[in-house]
């Protein structure tokens, strides 16, 4: 059987159970097996004599098993299994005198009880690997771990006194060598079987082996109450065997060679399939060979020997199966710096397809330069504006010749600099012939919509269709009643002022001849806006579906609806994606499908997630980018103040200065990461990228990942639930999550709070991701409106809801965010120019991790110094690259930040590559991999 990097482990592991917790990692071929990096590698364990054991000091020693007893804890159920173990012979190659020392394990299970017991017989030759302690006055080691060495034909000279002998005379393989397992002749070898035919089976055939296994560097995996962190390790190198390795990674960079630790053959009771069952037939040369066949390159040959890179299959067996730590961090390097390379490479291609692409020209008036100097330059230089009370309606404006200009010579306030500049470079891009592709980032309320707005008013004055896509219902009710507003008065030229002369045009917008408007012949009309979202009545909907498929220009705006097969808009020319990292790839390039001609439209995506200017430059690579680092004038600071929940003296404090507030007239939202008490928890977060692999999912309710606590994708349900974006899961030593307190639930502490003497008499609302949409709206404007001042809700909040009046923020559980989320909750208040409060409510140790991130927050308002944190905290992988939508990310180890230098590399390697062949002919293996990131990452942004 071909065993390749996308055959599924459901075909070649015979236990089905250990399939299962496999898959709820995330792990469902070999390929997800190989790159499911461990977060770790053990540092070698010396070898020591039992009377040179220090009590705390990891240690390893071989040793005999002298006498064994199985004790009933009479206090408590359960028992206790003592061995004593003795060590004389390995002490003599030590050249100290042997001792003793007792082995302890406690369990209540009968059954493991009974199988240690048969393993630990009296006069069974051991290796123990373990932390040594004290225990009236005797050396204990409790729970280590034991290798059991099979026994030998007399005068073998394999056992512990052969061993003794060899090292005493300095032929041992761990006699007085710096690397005392690097000649071993195997690091897991077969299982093997008492001569006299009993049925149990040994851990390994010698002493050196068995000591080479325990004293290894070995990986540590994050694993689950399902499967440790040893059987996925098991596993991995079982499929390492079947696909050709027999040698571990070699420390001369050669993928085998003579001397080199050998990898066990899998017992076939795991593995179902064998490849290669000439086994003894096999020489280290063919099973490298056969190693890189199956697992073949990506990078280019050039690009690797430049680079002084490890063969990829080489890397795999370096990580899983490491000779050392630094083979292991060499190996690591390898497959970051393939990680960059082909995420660059894929964002290369990407731009270079987009400008092959036609896409419809939008120009602006060929006399706006003109049309600008008679308005006195009030629309190329903002701070030139008169202040809304000196301006007209947008129907008092001299008829400017585009219908953009005249927009902005209507708002009520004046652009910042950054607006105008973002405005100007957006509408260069849409005159081209070819499609823009641009992100505009911008801090929370910095006018992105404005920006956008402007846009899709180009689009429109040229006579094509705009389309708004927003995450959330809400949200998209919320932009359609902004713009509408916005563009109330505003009129657009039917076709049938085409045939009035141009000139003509020109001169009315100019003023000629006392004229201030164009010839009264020309006929107008309102510009049409269009909500269409999934939530609308049958009716409403197939009234917005038939005019956007009528091909009128207008302003549409839509949820996922717009990605929906009925959707049709045939003269689509701008698409902008608000909060883009909601959205897919796959789905943005369903609506560039939409048009007729063949053309692609024009792409605008809106971000308020603040992403540090190295990581936008490595994963935007394919778009251009422009930054709104500017407030409108009137924000004032958000004052951020973490609070101790345990603190109930601080916390009836807030809870009176919130009431003050609403009493004032103002409002106050309370957010809590889940729904109710009786959802399922979120023990766990997105942990390191490497460890989590494709197991994140991301919450349709609230767009924040959930997590089950075996790091398995959630269930629509779950994610529905719970609103955290839990990105800091903490671990043990061996890779499994540690328990933390129960979420808070909207349920729960709307409850509470109602009960509160500080709230009497205040009425409150709760707003959930589980809420229908008309009852979403209904909620929101109850808010708005002051009947319920206090909201209760998820994260659902997170984006684009603007409440002026709101000017208290509560954050249960703070400790648990992203701190990038804290920032985009926090940003929901102070935005009418009010004073405004963010607390964010914490159970976080003192002196711990979480209290060092929210302290970041506490200090700081600045977007990109909290992302840049964010990124340190988290780990890049975290934060950009990951699939929201269920998909896996191809991402695994790279580090945005502080692998900036080596991206910057890929990408003017990937360039070179590219510039002598554009279509990757020269390169199948790279060309297949570029093809599978763009796949995998459907966003390369998550939001925090």
């Amino acid at each position: 059987m071909s065993i390749t990097m996308g055959t599924t482990l459901a075909s070649l592991v015979t236990n089905k159970r250990r399939v299962s917790a496999l898959k709820s990692l995330g792990i469902v071929t070999v390929g997800d097996a190989l790159t499911y990096y461990p977060f770790r590698v053990t540092e070698p364990v010396p070898l020591r004599a039992i009377r040179e054991a220090a009590p705390g000091q990891q240690m390893a020693f071989a040793a005999v098993i002298r006498d064994m007893r199985v004790v009933p804890m009479n206090a408590r159920r359960g028992y206790r299994l003592e061995a004593t173990v003795d060590d004389a012979d390995f002490a003599r190659s030590r050249r100290v005198p042997g001792s003793t020392a007792r082995l302890t394990f406690f369990s209540y299970r009968k059954s493991y009880v009974d199988w240690v017991s048969v393993r630990l017989r009296a006069g069974t030759s051991v290796v123990v690997s373990g932390m040594p302690g004290e225990y009236m006055g005797q050396l204990q080691f409790t729970h280590p771990e034991i290798l059991t060495v099979a026994p030998v034909p007399a005068g073998a000279g394999a056992g512990l006194e052969g061993y003794a002998r060899g090292a005493a005379s300095g032929n041992g393989a761990f006699a007085g060598s710096a690397d005392p397992y690097a000649s071993a002749q195997s690091a897991y070898p077969p299982a093997a079987t008492a001569p006299s035919g009993a049925a149990l089976k040994y851990d390994a055939d010698t002493v050196q082996e068995a000591l080479t296994r325990v004293c290894r560097p070995r990986p540590v995996y994050h694993a689950s109450s399902r499967i440790s962190s040893e059987h996925i390790h098991e596993t991995i190198l079982g499929l390492l065997w079947m696909m050709g390795a027999r040698t571990s990674s070699t420390p001369d960079g050669q993928l085998a060679g003579a001397g080199a630790a050998g990898i066990v053959a899998p017992a076939t009771d795991t593995i179902a399939v064998q490849n290669g069952e000439e086994k003894s037939g096999t020489t280290a040369e063919s099973g490298a060979e056969a190693l890189s066949q199956s697992i073949p390159d990506v990078l280019p040959e050039s690009v690797r020997k430049a680079k002084n890179l490890m063969h990829r299959a080489e890397a795999f067996l370096a990580i899983h199966d490491p000779a050392s730590t630094a083979r292991f961090k060499e190996a690591i390097e390898t497959l970051r710096y393939e990680e960059a390379f082909v995420s660059q490479t894929s964002l290369l291609k990407s731009r270079q397809h987009a400008h092959k692409s036609s896409a419809h020209p939008c120009p602006l008036n060929e006399a706006l330069e003109t049309a600008r100097a008679s308005v006195g330059e009030a629309v190329a230089e903002p701070s030139t504006q008169p202040e809304a009370s000196e301006r007209g309606s947008a129907t008092d404006l001299p008829d400017l010749p585009n219908l953009r200009d005249r927009f902005i010579a209507s708002l009520p306030f004046t652009l910042t600099a950054g607006q105008s500049q973002v405005v100007d470079d957006i509408a260069s891009d849409l005159e081209r012939d070819w499609p823009m592709q641009r992100l505009l980032q911008g801090e929370v309320g910095s006018g992105k919509t404005v920006v956008a707005l402007a846009a899709m008013l180009q689009a429109v004055g040229a006579g094509y269709q705009a389309v708004l896509v927003a995450p959330t219902q809400v949200l998209a009710e919320q932009h359609y009643e902004t713009i509408s507003k916005m563009v109330s008065g505003l009129t657009l030229a039917q076709p049938g002022a085409k045939e009035t002369d141009a000139a003509a045009d020109v001169e009315g917008a100019m003023g000629a001849s006392g004229a201030s408007t164009v010839s009264s012949s020309k006929v107008t009309a309102e510009i049409p806006v269009t909500l269409l979202t999934g939530g609308m009545k049958l009716a409403a909907r197939r009234k917005a579906l038939a005019a956007a498929a009528s091909g009128e220009p207008g302003i549409i705006v839509a949820t996922h609806a717009a990605f929906s097969k009925t959707f049709q808009a045939p003269h689509l020319a701008l698409v902008v994606i608000d909060e883009q990292h909601r959205f897919g790839v796959e789905q943005r390039e369903g609506l560039n499908a939409k048009t007729d001609d063949g053309t692609t439209p024009h792409l605008l995506v809106m971000t308020a997630t603040p992403i540090p200017r190295t990581a936008a430059m490595t994963w935007f690579g394919d778009l251009d980018i422009s930054w709104l680092t500017e407030l409108p004038g009137g924000r004032k600071p958000i004052r951020t103040v973490v609070v101790n929940e345990a603190d109930a003296a601080t916390m009836g404090r807030m809870f009176a200065h919130i009431r003050a507030r609403v009493d004032a007239g103002e409002r106050a939202y309370i957010v809590c990461p889940r729904i109710d008490a009786d959802d399922e928890e979120n023990e766990g977060g997105s942990g390191v990228s490497a460890a989590a692999g494709s197991a994140r999912g991301r919450a349709a309710a609230s767009g924040s990942s959930a997590r089950t606590a075996a790091g398995g994708r959630a269930t629509r349900a779950a994610a529905d639930a719970i609103g955290i974006d839990d990105p800091y899961e903490t671990f043990d030593e061996n890779g499994e999550t540690v328990a933390r307190p129960p979420l808070h639930a909207v349920a729960e502490i709307a409850d509470r709070l109602q009960k509160l003497p500080q709230f009497q008499g205040i009425r409150f609302a709760t707003l959930t991701g589980r809420d229908k949409d008309d009852v979403k709206t209904q909620v929101m404007a109850d808010f708005a409106g002051g009947e319920t001042p206090i909201l209760v809700s998820t994260t659902v909040i997170e984006v684009g809801v603007d409440v002026k009046q709101a000017s208290c923020i509560v954050i249960f559980d703070a400790d648990r965010y992203g701190l990038s989320q804290l920032h985009q909750l926090r940003g929901r208040v102070g935005r009418g120019g009010t004073n405004s409060w963010a607390f964010l409510i914490s159970r976080a140790e003192p002196g711990s991790p979480a209290e060092q991130r929210l302290e970041v927050i506490h200090h700081s308002l600045d977007g990109a110094e909290i992302a840049q944190a964010d990124l340190e905290f988290r780990g890049a992988g975290d934060v950009l690259g990951d699939a929201q939508s269920g998909g896996k990310s191809s991402l695994k180890l790279l580090r945005v930040v502080k692998d900036a230098d080596m991206i910057a590399d890929a990408r003017t390697r990937a360039g070179q590559l590219l510039a002598a062949d554009p279509e990757l002919a020269g390169e199948v293996q790279l060309a297949g991999a570029v093809l599978d990131f763009t796949r995998g990452n459907e966003t390369f942004l998550t939001s925090s």
